[in-house]
């Protein structure tokens, strides 16, 4: 089913515009030395806004990422300069597709793309299965360090 909603959503809901979107704001910001670290999240955004029925994206330290130090920071700087007006935008689209029973899923994706886009920075994108496994294994041991105080 996801394959189905990737292939309509990339055709038809707007997948491919926002794919082009973030790759050319990827390429804008890698000409600037400050601004690799957004290019490398903008680029991992267009690969989820082209394709993201199916996946989720989640804390990159849950599946073994390491943190990269300011990445708080970063994604600050990213809220104040686009990430507000950018989830904005994504939720105002959502709303509007929402309206119609047709575009409820599409409306939803963008939804998605709203939540990732206000602050990217450290997100990694998963499947469900390996986002609810990640997000459980950091429950467990986050329940035995309590445990064990």
């Amino acid at each position: 089913m996801a394959f189905i909603g990737n292939l309509l959503w990339f055709v038809l809901g707007g997948g491919i515009v926002a794919w082009l979107f973030w790759v050319l704001f990827g390429l804008v910001m890698a000409v600037t030395i400050i601004g690799i670290p957004f290019a490398l999240a903008a680029f991992r955004i267009a690969g989820f806004a082209a394709f993201p029925f199916g996946r989720e994206l989640i804390d990159g330290r849950l599946v073994g990422e390491p943190r990269i130090i300011g990445t708080g920071i970063a994604n600050f700087l990213w809220i104040i300069l686009a990430g507000l007006w950018l989830a904005i935008a994504h939720a105002l689209l959502g709303i509007s597709l929402c309206i119609t029973i047709i575009g409820i899923p599409f409306g939803l994706a963008h939804f998605k793309l709203a939540q990732v886009s206000f602050a990217p920075l450290g997100k990694q994108p998963v499947s469900h299965e390996l986002a609810a496994m990640a997000r459980d294994r950091a429950a467990g041991a986050e329940l035995d360090r309590r445990l064990l105080r």
